[in-house]
């Protein structure tokens, strides 16, 4: 049985790739950009709302960030979903921004643009850099899944 698996760039806007059950993959970037007025929790909360029911969540794994705002917001949402995973049994796994980048590139440090070409390459149209990091990851989870699941 092909298991549901759902890789997200978290972030602002949070780049997803979900591979369902019949082996389909299906990607996008959903914002949760603060709205005009509601209090700072509130994209916790539409960000939790989202998450639909999975059977493993990959996410990226990020370091370091270029700004406060970005360093909160990562972790504002990885609070989130670490804890929804946990409440749901649902298991998760970070994955580093390099592995990510290296699978998809050869290069541990690809830039934007590659990444793009890398999701191009395997034939998705990703929207933005969010998306075809999702995607990246999404194809480095599955090889390791399906692998496990055949070893």
């Amino acid at each position: 049985m092909i298991s549901t698996i759902l890789a997200l760039d978290l972030g602002t806007t949070t780049g997803w790739a979900l591979r369902d059950r019949s082996g389909h993959i299906t990607s996008g970037a959903e914002s949760f950009r603060p709205q005009r007025f509601e209090g700072g929790g509130m994209r916790f909360l539409r960000f939790r709302r989202w998450i639909s029911e999975i059977q493993f969540l990959y996410f990226e794994e990020v370091r370091c960030h270029a700004g406060v705002d970005a360093a909160h917001a990562y972790g504002g949402f990885l609070a989130t979903l670490t804890a929804w995973c946990e409440h749901h049994g649902i298991p998760y796994q970070g994955v580093p921004v390099g592995t990510i980048k290296k699978h998809a590139t050869g290069r541990g440090n690809a830039r934007k643009d590659e990444m793009l070409a890398a999701a191009r390459a395997r034939g998705h149209s990703p929207a933005d850099d969010n998306e075809a990091d999702a995607l990246a990851l999404l194809h480095w989870a599955i090889e390791r899944h399906d692998a496990a699941q055949e070893g």
